[in-house]
């Protein structure tokens, strides 16, 4: 364990790690990438809300003069996480659901015979959206293709890829199957040559390390707080000049000015609130004058913290003959996600046994990544099995799952 992360006090900010079950097992959650525990700063900023009075926005009385000045809190709070402008953050159900959102609102930047670029390595929700538009549109969709056996993403086309014609790049910094983190600037670089948008989903990046909306110098990014220890909540950040003019279905009376002209209806404002909490779990990890360097910091201990854990697993699971393991190489930044699959074993068969014998939270299938699962055909044997680190992993966790795995494949041999 690394020496200056606090990992039991860590620990001890989420409620659901002190809670055993019947057995007295306590749960051993691996399972980060599908979403994590959520920290006690969250629950107890959306209970303050929920229980101090609950409003909708732009009243005379406290409880409303309170929503509103939440709202403006929360997106104060993204903007120093993501080092952005809060009048480019808004909020909504999931990122799925803003993804689909705002490609409805891209429809008058393509016609027939434009093209969308999207990736073979990236989850559906930063692909199928861009599928349906350009359906809508007449565009082409095309694929940056995965190098099979380096596990990132094949550039050596690129050039050949975007062209004059293309108008849209989506790109994910980080793979939720792989782990894979892909520097999306050089792909970008051409992009902007040929006047295309730029939408990056950092879904599986931010709860991992510091992402930085200026530096991509993208037009549209996505990300999730229940991936980050907050609540079911998507937020989408849009560069202002393209928010300004992006034209949102919305009901008539509704503000036509950002970001709120993207949050449709009521929003979700006991999860805002405990998005608040969950940003400022975050900033305590970290130090500096002002929040957006503490939060820099907390990602930064985060990150090493993690990458401890990684080691140790890696290097576990590439000596075990039965374990064929998805993953780049050393010099290819990545997560702590592992993805991989056991000779002879059904997936799902080893996650129920990791979970009935030893309490582990370890998930299977495709993950939504199911253009990877069509590249590697792995759906006949269940899929992958992912193990995904947070800040709140042990060491100590590693070594029950070491047990576990050597117990599943010497009862099955």
């Amino acid at each position: 364990m690394t020496e200056k992360f606090p990992i039991e006090e860590v620990r001890a900010h989420f409620p659901a790690l002190q809670i055993s079950d019947k057995d007295q097992v306590f749960p051993i959650y691996f399972d980060g990438p599908g979403g994590t525990q959520m920290t006690q700063p969250c629950i107890d900023r959306m209970l303050e809300y929920i229980t101090t009075g609950m409003a909708n926005l732009h009243g005379t009385f406290s409880t409303s003069e309170k929503t509103d000045r939440l709202l403006e809190e929360a997106k104060w709070a993204v903007a120093d996480l993501l080092n952005c402008s809060a009048e480019e953050v808004a909020c909504g159900q999931n990122m799925t659901s803003l993804a689909f959102q705002v490609s409805q609102s891209l429809r008058k930047y393509l016609e027939q015979g434009d093209e969308i670029i999207v990736t073979q390595l990236d989850h559906r929700a930063n692909v199928d959206p861009w599928i349906h538009l350009a359906k809508e549109t007449g565009a082409t969709v095309k694929f940056i293709p995965v190098d099979k056996e380096k596990l990132v993403l094949n550039t050596e086309k690129l050039d050949k890829l975007i062209t004059e014609k293309t108008k849209l790049v989506a790109i994910g910094i980080s793979s939720n199957l792989t782990g894979t983190v892909t520097n999306v600037k050089p792909i970008f670089d051409l992009a902007k040559k040929v006047g295309a948008l730029t939408i990056v989903d950092a879904v599986h990046a931010v709860p991992h390390f510091s992402v930085d909306f200026q530096e991509l110098d993208c037009d549209i990014l996505f990300c999730s707080a229940y991936k980050f220890f907050g609540p079911h909540l998507g937020i989408a950040v849009i560069k202002k000049e393209l928010f300004e003019e992006l034209p949102v279905a919305k009901l008539q009376p509704a503000p036509n000015e950002i970001p709120y002209k993207l949050e449709t209806g009521t929003q979700n404002h006991e999860a805002i609130a405990g998005l608040c909490g969950a940003i400022h779990f975050i900033e305590s990890l970290g130090t500096g004058e002002r929040r957006r360097h503490r939060l820099i910091s907390g990602m930064e201990a985060i990150e090493a913290h993690e990458q401890v854990l990684v080691s140790k697993l890696e290097n576990f699971l590439k000596e075990i003959p039965e374990v064929t393991l998805y993953r780049a190489s050393e010099n290819v930044k990545k997560t702590p996600t592992f993805s991989f699959r056991i000779k002879g074993i059904h997936s799902r068969e080893a996650t129920e046994f990791f979970a009935k014998k030893y309490n582990l939270c370890i998930a299977d299938g495709h993950f939504y990544a199911s253009t990877m699962a069509e590249v590697f055909p792995v759906m006949e044997s269940g899929g992958w099995i992912r193990i995904g680190f947070a800040p709140y992993n042990t060491l100590e966790e590693i070594e029950v799952f070491k047990k576990a795995l050597k117990d599943l494949i010497a009862m099955k041999l």
